[in-house]
């Protein structure tokens, strides 16, 4: 693929094509984005050949309980970091019957930035079950966003980033 489609419907359009001629199933893992990517996939008919779930993890409780992030990495290094986003998405992948795993988890705002992390800090983690030998370990790639805008502006450009990163990481295996 040349180019990365602009728009999210045209995104979503070219990721159930890239998955199905795959022959593989995604699984979500959202923070910031509260679900909007999973929702943005299953716009789309036919998406269950190739979305198999969504994970809405908000709270650190969640991310821990549903997803298996130990609650000693987000005490280090935060909730918004890449190895809680690395962590979200392996949890995801190994919770589900997919075989490629999205998470974001980010400070969307008005509030709740700080000068390290400030609103529109969005850490994406894409992760693939092994491909190379059965048992390999998953493959994982993360990505740092720094949205602009208000907190609604900030969510649509984490979900259209995501599908991005991963129909890019789909084209590049």
């Amino acid at each position: 693929m040349s180019e990365l489609p602009t728009d999210q419907q045209s995104a979503v359009e070219a990721l159930a094509d890239a998955l199905r001629s795959r022959g593989l199933r995604l699984v979500t893992a959202e923070s910031c984005t509260g679900g909007l990517i999973a929702a943005a996939c299953t716009s789309l008919a036919g998406s269950s050949e190739w979305f198999e779930r969504g994970f809405v993890t908000y709270s650190n409780e969640a991310k821990t309980e549903l997803l298996g992030v130990p609650a000693a990495l987000i005490e280090e290094h935060g909730a918004v970091s890449e190895a809680v986003a690395q962590a979200m998405a392996e949890g995801a992948l190994q919770r589900s019957k997919a075989q490629v795993a999205v998470s974001v988890t980010g400070i969307a705002g008005p509030g709740g930035g700080t000068p390290a992390k400030p609103v529109g800090t969005v850490w994406l983690a894409i992760c693939r079950s092994g491909d190379s030998a059965p048992g390999a370990a998953p493959v994982s790639t993360a990505v740092l966003l720094h949205g602009a805008g208000d907190r609604a502006a900030v969510r649509r450009q984490t979900v259209l980033r995501a599908l991005q990163v991963l129909l890019d990481s789909l084209y590049r295996t």
